[in-house]
């Protein structure tokens, strides 16, 4: 049996400052007829443990497949995937499934919840799905009350506003403690100003708990929050930049704009690519 080693804490692993994912090399082709499409073309990406990546680019630029190749929901055409240590090809279907659970944290732009079970239960969904058997509801009220939900646990999805819903998934992807939170566009459900509060609680828990982040946007006042920004285009990486060289989301979405009108890759993107 497949083995996977989730003895490391995320604080251990910030302490040890080492790249908790690498993509190295990864390509991704769909056939279309008698042809394919090529999603990513040798895309190649190291994030250290504690790091917010923002993952930008228009529709189709392959950004949600990268975050699927992470996430081990699909296999690269090829390359390699290495996240916490763990090459994901070398896992059974039954490991790499067992290592999503424990080891990555998912949360996704609908939420995702459970209707027919209350905040708690969609919370422990993932220990459930792992057969546990002790008592966590001490584990599920410290991490909704630091998300600020703690006064909802026991209501279901359709009495919780949309902020509050991706609260209780944030809190269903963190019960874990995973090596790695990667969210797919996780404001795009939710108006301006509770997307935002969001954008806050994903920082915060970056910055006060190390936690290592990955999200996918298109939106520059999402991509803002981070601490890099990873920019696609046609499947290649063409730029990757601080974010805290921009004041604002206005002056950071004018470069991401230069960037993609440009269109191919700097020297850096290829340098970390090769």
């Amino acid at each position: 049996m497949d083995k996977v080693d989730s003895s490391l804490s995320p604080q251990e692993h910030s302490q040890a400052n080492e790249a908790i994912c690498k993509v190295e090399a990864a390509s991704k082709s769909y056939p279309q007829g008698d042809a394919s499409v090529e999603a990513l073309r040798s895309v190649g990406l190291s994030i250290k443990t504690g790091a917010f990546v923002a993952v930008m680019g228009a529709s189709g630029s392959g950004k949600s497949t990268l975050l699927h190749l992470i996430a081990g929901l699909t296999s690269p055409t090829g390359g390699s995937v290495v996240v916490d240590g763990v090459d994901l090809s070398t896992l059974s279907d039954a490991a790499l499934t067992r290592f999503r659970r424990e080891r990555i944290g998912l949360i996704f732009q609908s939420f995702n919840l459970v209707p027919a079970l209350n905040a708690s239960n969609n919370i422990l969904l993932p220990l459930m799905a792992g057969g546990m058997k002790d008592d966590r509801s001490a584990n599920v009220k410290e991490l909704a009350s630091r998300l600020g939900i703690d006064h909802r646990l026991e209501h279901r999805p359709d009495s919780l506003s949309g902020g509050e819903q991706q609260r209780v998934a944030i809190a269903r992807a963190l019960i874990t403690e995973p090596a790695v939170l990667l969210a797919d566009e996780p404001t795009g459900s939710l108006d301006s100003t509770t997307g935002q509060s969001i954008c806050k609680l994903l920082r915060d828990l970056c910055d006060q708990q190390g936690r290592t982040i990955i999200l996918v946007t298109h939106e520059p006042s999402v991509a803002v929050w981070a601490d890099q920004v990873v920019v696609l285009k046609d499947g290649q990486i063409i730029e990757e930049f601080p974010a805290c060289e921009f004041q604002d989301a206005q002056s950071l979405a004018a470069h991401y704009q230069e960037i993609l009108d440009e269109g191919l890759p700097s020297p850096q993107a290829v340098a970390s690519t090769n």
